[in-house]
């Protein structure tokens, strides 16, 4: 049985940073992809950065609103991911979710991930 538990959110002021962190269980982080979606209230869920499986991880996306700002990580042998989030802005606030997929090693199609985390708020405000 798959898990996967988000941890790191919470309230933070604008340009502050905050680090998410994501524990697999019953699935190893090198076996697919990973991903970070988030879905502010009225809105639709949207990819935030995805890193692809593998040991190297080398493949990663980021969405437009997020490059340069957030950093995506992983350490397979904790079966940890990581989003750094530098800069923050009122306009990511939003609950963030980890994902996996079982369908490949790289996809950015939230459609394509079978697997979720509970969620964590992230709020950025002053």
């Amino acid at each position: 049985q798959v898990q996967l538990v988000e941890s790191g959110g919470g309230l933070v002021q604008p340009g502050g940073s905050l680090r998410l962190s994501c524990a697999a269980s019953g699935r190893t982080v090198s076996s697919s992809a990973m991903g970070w979606f988030r879905q502010a209230p009225g809105k639709a869920r949207d990819v935030v950065s995805v890193i692809s499986g593998g040991w190297s991880g080398g493949r990663k996306y980021y969405a437009d609103s997020v490059k340069g700002r957030f950093t995506i990580s992983k350490d397979n042998a904790k079966n940890m991911v990581y989003l750094q989030m530098d800069s923050l802005k009122p306009e990511d606030s939003a609950v963030y979710y980890c994902a996996a997929t079982s369908r490949g090693l790289y996809t950015v199609d939230k459609n394509d991930y079978d697997y979720w985390g509970q969620g964590t708020q992230v709020t950025v405000s002053s």
